[in-house]
């Protein structure tokens, strides 16, 4: 979570409107006589700590919270709900009148006669009421931690204070964690009213900025004493007047002993602990200027609602940014953090969530790598946007893997992923497409479990819609998957997407299908008929087709380039299980390197594929398969009907046999065995020089 400080810019005003209802939720302000100002220390303008003092002026055009008094009202004509009662007469001005009304012989209530000059607070009851009702509506419509904080400093300047310090503690507790080490409380916001206003209700330029900022004359970090007298003030939870003994002894420790000098005297200066779910996690200072008329003793309980309101506020922000957190690493966690490089394909991949407050979905995609150069190539959607959608997706996803694991017909791996998603619950449904691709036969084979079909993009530049049967979702159970075996031709590209990418509430599923075709031809055109488009570009120029509109849900995007191997570079035999096929496969191995000029590898191929089908042919009771392959690497495979795999030991000295996979291993790039159906795969891979 980040806890820099957001500061704000001074709250701006308005010349005042007449008949502005005081209930309104930005506050109800009233104005005092034109008067000059009290002696006593001023408020210094608000801003960043190490920061040029910045000019208070305001345009015309800003706003900011504000009430004025409405006109008054023709005779037989409907009168607008009275404003709040005025404020008397700063002692010392010469306004003052008789009790109950103003210079003039105007009632202060009606509120009638009185110039705008500088917002003063409620001094009724029902005044405080509307405002702690306006005010908590705007702290609670934040959703994350920095707008509720500006809620309060927006709710509270100027109808309540002339500025306020926001401190909050670093870092911040979430839920029933416990923290540890010392309470650190750091300055999060500030704000205050700007100096100058002119007798016409607007605003005038300060002549001469004040030499100090909020910022920069409090102290940003304050770590609490154990015992001290602010964390009793904090214990206490209460608010309490500048003036009070606990306050006068916390204030310097919370602002600073320079921070000290903004405080005016008397009850000028409210300090309110803000106090979550299970403890405080910050304060809130609330400041008057000298002349302004001080705090009451009500004000205390506005003060206290104010902080409580935000302290929940911010309580619900923190729990959300860590859920969102969770939610985030979840996401990233389930989806795969680098794609394989297969033989023969490649391959590139997109995932956008909905919106960055539901940043979780089901949606999911994947790249397997098969035996026999084959990859499987998976895209799902599981139904829902929450953590739970996401869990069951990452168990989803962990079958397929599994289940392409032991080399299973696509058809096959969709009827046991809708048997798994029976287990997790009658209402877990999903969507996926699950294909294999044989870089050798230049074939693909897919089966569909109510997924939007894949569209592949020739090389001439023709975008096709695959006709593969629909089926029904994963989950529904008691239903049979049908797989379809198509032509994968070299420089051709697949794109397995979701359903976000095509359906949204503009455009019906349909609609966008043919939209991203005629998208994907599009492009190809750029390229010309004899160059694809590059891979990566071609997922960038497919998600640009998407309108302000599209995003209603996650989008997976799957894209493969089928670049194939020749014929010319596989090299294919069948071998009897018996003892003379170890020395027909060294003969056909160096028969096939001479074709392919990779005599230097002769001796170690040799080598290892006569220890690999010796050990095949040793417990075979069907004919053993050996596979060249020249790719970028020479790649051998040989097969065979047991499905037991063969594990590396340490040969001991008197031991016969053993060593054979531990020759593959020191001499090989890679090797590694996989299960089949029909038995096993052994392999290993060689560098060409």
């Amino acid at each position: 979570m980040d806890f820099t400080r957001v500061t704000e810019n001074p709250t701006s005003y308005e010349r005042p409107q007449a008949g502005v209802d005081p209930a309104d939720p930005r506050g109800a302000l009233l104005h005092t006589p034109a008067t000059g100002r009290a002696a006593g220390p001023a408020l210094p303008p608000q801003g960043r700590a190490g920061e040029t003092p910045a000019d208070t002026s305001v345009t015309p055009g800003d706003s900011g919270p504000e009430h004025s008094q409405p006109a008054a009202a023709e005779p037989g004509t409907h009168r607008p709900r009275p404003a709040p009662e005025a404020i008397p007469a700063q002692p010392g001005t010469g306004q003052e009148g008789p009790a109950g009304r103003a210079p003039g012989g105007q009632e202060r209530r009606s509120g009638q006669g009185v110039p705008g000059s500088r917002p003063t607070p409620m001094r009724r009851d029902g005044d405080r009421l509307r405002f702690v009702g306006a005010a908590t509506r705007r702290i609670a419509r934040g959703i994350d931690l920095d707008e509720i904080v500006m809620g309060l400093c927006r709710a509270t300047v100027p109808t309540f204070a002339d500025a306020i310090l926001v401190y909050l503690r670093d870092p911040l507790p979430v839920g029933d964690e416990r923290p540890t080490g010392p309470v650190v409380l750091r300055l999060r916001r500030t704000d205050r009213i700007p100096e100058e206003r002119d007798t016409d209700g607007g605003f005038l330029p300060a002549q001469a900025p004040e030499p100090a900022e909020l910022s920069s004359v409090t102290a940003e970090l304050c770590e609490v004493r154990p015992g001290g007298a602010l964390a009793e003030v904090l214990r206490g939870v209460r608010p309490v007047f500048a003036d009070a003994p606990a306050a006068r002894a916390a204030l310097p420790e919370l602002l600073g002993e320079e921070g000290e000098s903004i405080v005016p005297g008397g009850r000028r200066a409210i300090l309110a602990p803000l106090r979550g779910r299970r403890r405080v996690i910050g304060a809130a200072v609330f400041l008057r200027r000298p002349e302004r008329i001080p705090f009451e003793a009500d004000d205390l309980l506005v003060a206290a609602q104010l902080a409580t309101h935000s302290a929940l506020g911010i309580d619900k922000a923190v729990l959300y940014g860590r859920e969102a957190y969770i939610a985030d690493e979840l996401q990233r966690t389930m989806l795969p953090e680098t794609l394989p490089r297969p033989t023969g394909v490649r391959l590139a991949s997109r995932y956008l969530p909905a919106a960055e407050t539901a940043r979780v979905g089901g949606d999911w995609y994947d790249a397997i790598p098969l035996p026999g150069s084959r990859v499987a190539l998976v895209v799902g959607d599981v139904m829902g946007h929450s953590m739970t959608s996401a869990a069951i997706m990452g168990q989803l996803r962990t079958t397929a893997q599994t289940l392409a694991g032991l080399d299973l017909p696509p058809q096959e791996v969709l009827h046991h992923l809708d048997e798994q998603a029976q287990r997790l619950g009658t209402d877990r449904m999903a969507t996926c497409l699950y294909a294999v691709y044989d870089p050798v036969s230049h074939r693909i084979t897919i089966a569909n479990a109510g997924h939007p079909p894949p569209v592949l993009l020739h090389l001439g530049g023709r975008a096709e819609v695959l006709r593969v049967p629909p089926g029904a979702p994963i989950g529904v159970g008691g239903v049979d998957f049908e797989a379809v075996e198509l032509d994968a031709p070299a420089g051709a590209t697949l794109l397995l997407y979701t359903d976000g990418l095509v359906e949204s509430r503009l455009r019906d599923v349909w609609t966008g299908i043919e939209q991203l075709r005629e998208r994907l031809a599009a492009t190809a055109q750029l390229t010309g008929p004899d160059h694809p488009p590059p891979l990566e570009a071609l997922c960038d120029e497919v998600l640009d087709m998407l309108g302000p509109g599209d995003r209603d849900d996650d989008i997976a995007l799957l894209a493969a380039r089928f670049d194939g191997i020749a014929p010319s570079d596989v090299a294919y035999w069948f071998l009897e299980p018996e003892d003379a096929a170890p020395g027909r496969a060294r003969r056909l191995a160096r028969s096939a390197l001479a074709r392919w000029g990779l005599e230097e590898l002769t001796d170690s191929v040799e080598l290892l594929v006569s220890e690999v089908v010796t050990n095949a042919v040793r417990y075979a009771s069907r004919p053993v398969t050996l596979r060249l392959l020249r790719t970028d690497v020479l790649r051998c495979e040989v097969g065979d009907d047991v499905p037991q795999l063969p594990r590396l030991r340490q040969a001991r000295a008197t031991d016969e046999g053993g060593r054979g996979l531990y020759l593959v291993n020191k001499l090989a790039r890679r090797w590694g065995a996989t299960r089949l159906s029909t038995g096993k795969v052994v392999w290993f891979e060689l560098n060409q020089g």
